[in-house]
């Protein structure tokens, strides 16, 4: 089993999720599966963004002390779905826990537009572990 943690780049929330999901990784003593979609990769440029990512993803764990986590990248694209991408991520990756950032928005938003994180609450395998920034 792993834990994975759904991670965005431009997210805000991105980094509380990682430190956590890393945290939980370290407590159930497992591997740590990092899932990052994307709504499009030029392949002339894939392994350079992977090469960024996993850079990102190693400061932020020796940021917390959690270097002796192991971990793996899991890049995918998804041009529609990102919810239904992240839960096939998920279930390949063998993961026990998923760990995903969320951000306050307004009851209107919530509104107009899909949530990624109340549809992978929904429709999750495996315990769902929200957490937000305190601000």
């Amino acid at each position: 089993m792993s834990v994975a943690v759904a991670h965005q780049a431009s997210s805000s929330t991105r980094a509380i999720a990682l430190h956590e999901a890393a945290r939980e990784a370290q407590r159930r003593g497992e591997d740590l599966a990092v899932l990052h979609v994307v709504e499009s990769l030029d392949l002339d440029i894939e392994d350079a963004y992977r090469h960024s990512l996993d850079d990102e993803v190693t400061a932020a764990l020796a940021e917390i002390g959690a270097t002796g986590v192991p971990w793996q990248l899991h890049l995918a694209t998804a041009p529609h779905d990102v919810a239904d991408t992240l839960l096939e991520l998920t279930e390949k990756a063998g993961a026990g826990l998923l760990v995903i950032g969320a951000r306050r928005r307004s009851p209107v938003g919530k509104a107009l537009m899909g949530s990624v994180t109340q549809t992978l609450i929904l429709r999750a395998d495996v315990p769902v572990l929200v957490v937000k920034s305190a601000s």
